[in-house]
């Protein structure tokens, strides 16, 4: 029996809220680059502000689009989510990578009786947020607690504490993954090896 699951978490904080920076003085990935694909030296371009930020004490950068500087992209080198009332919200960009992760939150959150909107989100929008974070295979989700923007010497704030849609989330996804919640879109396989 092979089990496929996420390995740990992304950030020494594990399932604990992270706090970020917001990055707009270098590209993740360039307008029409290879931001969508998961290619070497994809992420290669986020490594300086990666190091400066954790010189800084955040754990990682919030990125924003490399034409405009005022859309959320990704954060690090995982997808961006929100949480605000009954939507779960995401960036839909040419930018980012397509997250078989975020594609199961999305899901599940649907699920859940969550209204999903994948679309261009405002960096202005961070303070409409009740619960923001990173989500991706290595971790499922990175629920992150601050937010904090340089350029305007802001804090968005989100809680100690993993929101509860984050946590009510990442536990039906890893139960799934785990065999220990109902699969109910057949996402998990058994292979028999002979």
């Amino acid at each position: 029996m092979i089990f496929v699951t996420p390995v740990g978490p992304y950030f020494k904080e594990g399932f604990n809220p992270i706090r970020v920076i917001v990055e707009r003085n270098h590209d993740r990935a360039a307008p029409k680059g290879t931001g969508h694909v998961k290619v070497g030296g994809n992420y290669a371009a986020s490594i300086y502000s990666g190091e400066k930020a954790h010189h800084a004490g955040y754990a990682n950068c919030l990125y924003v689009d490399a034409a405009e500087r005022k859309y959320i992209e990704e954060c690090g080198a995982a997808n961006f989510f929100a949480i605000r009332g009954d939507r779960y919200i995401t960036p839909d960009s040419h930018s980012v990578l397509p997250s078989i992760t975020n594609m199961s939150l999305r899901q599940l959150a649907e699920d859940f009786g969550l209204k999903v909107e994948r679309r261009a989100v405002e960096l202005s929008e961070l303070s409409t947020f009740d619960e923001v974070g990173a989500c991706g295979t290595a971790a499922v989700i990175s629920p992150i607690r601050e937010v904090y923007d340089p350029d305007t010497d802001v804090r968005y704030t989100y809680g100690e504490q993993a929101g509860p849609w984050s946590v009510k989330l990442y536990e039906h996804l890893r139960g799934i993954q785990l065999g220990t919640e109902p699969d109910p879109h057949g996402w998990c396989k058994i292979i028999e090896v002979e």
